[in-house]
């Protein structure tokens, strides 16, 4: 097992709490999610003592906890609240925990995909309302450049169409290193070339989350309904169109849901007129991507969805 897939103990907590928070009297610790890039615990105190998350990175992935810390403070920067705030990071560990890891806040609430469907139907179209507010929030913080983000933008293209056609390749590169059907792949390359006009109507980039589904959005009960508590995971976010954003959040949670869509939507607020073909385009990417992941983690339903998504697109 992998060191930085130890389960932490509260002796552990509470020696990387402590300087954070002093006298924070951790009772226990609760694991939440854990996979290649880190493994998040939930720390839990007596009394009214908030609880506190610590994720832990794998070796690796140090500059993710650096990326991370950046978004989330360029978002709190700009005033977006519906976040988790960063109290502390140690990119090389201490002592006690040699190991890249952040103390933060934890966001009340559950997971959107964990109870979406015990939702009636208004308090979905709210929660949804409301996550295109946040997400047209973000896209409100402008880049310089496209390109993969950390504390800056890494090897910057200067215009949107440089950026995907790079992404494009990149991704083709990979599909066919792992084995993709070459023939798809040609089918793919075609489909692109004909439609980069399309990738030019971006004229500014910004910043997306680049994974705002309902895994990754948070969302508490009450007497008077359902609300958005806020989202998490950044690690993955860059400098892009914005509609490649909407378009992974449409991918992964939206599609097959028209309702939801148009409330959605309707919190966004208004899209380019060429929105559905910019969308489209992306979706090749984000299955694509999607493909490539699960060839590469050993996960055949996600690769034959993703296939499918493939061809549906191509038709």
């Amino acid at each position: 097992m992998n060191p930085y897939r130890t389960r932490l103990r509260p002796e552990t907590a509470q020696a990387i709490v402590e300087p954070v928070q002093p006298g924070y009297p951790v009772t226990d610790v609760v694991a939440r999610t854990g996979g290649e890039v880190s493994t998040v615990y939930e720390i839990r105190g007596a009394g009214s003592a908030r609880p506190l998350i610590v994720k832990i990175y794998a070796p690796r992935w140090r500059p993710k906890l650096l990326k991370e810390v950046y978004v989330y403070r360029l978002l709190a920067r700009h005033g977006i609240r519906h976040i988790p705030r960063v109290l502390h990071a140690a990119p090389f560990g201490v002592p006690a925990l040699p190991l890249a890891y952040t103390v933060m806040t934890r966001l009340d609430g559950r997971p959107l995909a964990e109870v979406r469907d015990h939702l009636a139907g208004t308090d979905l179209a709210g929660v949804y309302r409301r996550m295109g507010q946040l997400l047209a929030a973000v896209h409100r913080i402008t880049q310089d450049q496209w390109g993969y983000l950390t504390t800056r933008v890494v090897d910057g293209r200067p215009t949107n169409t440089a950026y995907m056609t790079d992404q494009f390749a990149g991704k083709l590169r990979v599909f066919g290193e792992l084995g993709g059907d070459p023939a798809l792949a040609r089918a793919i390359h075609a489909h692109v070339a004909r439609h980069t006009g399309v990738f030019a109507a971006c004229h500014r980039p910004v910043l997306c989350h680049n994974d705002f589904h309902d895994g990754n959005v948070l969302v508490c009960g009450s007497g008077a309904g359902w609300r958005v508590a806020g989202f998490v995971d950044v690690e993955g976010a860059v400098a892009a169109d914005p509609l490649l954003d909407l378009a992974r959040t449409d991918y992964y949670a939206l599609r097959d849901h028209p309702a939801e869509r148009d409330a959605f939507l309707s919190g966004y607020g208004p899209v380019p007129p060429d929105w559905a073909d910019r969308i489209a385009v992306y979706h090749l990417h984000h299955a694509l991507e999607l493909w490539n992941w699960a060839a590469s983690t050993g996960k055949p339903a996600d690769m034959s969805r993703a296939r499918t998504d493939l061809e549906r697109v191509l038709s």
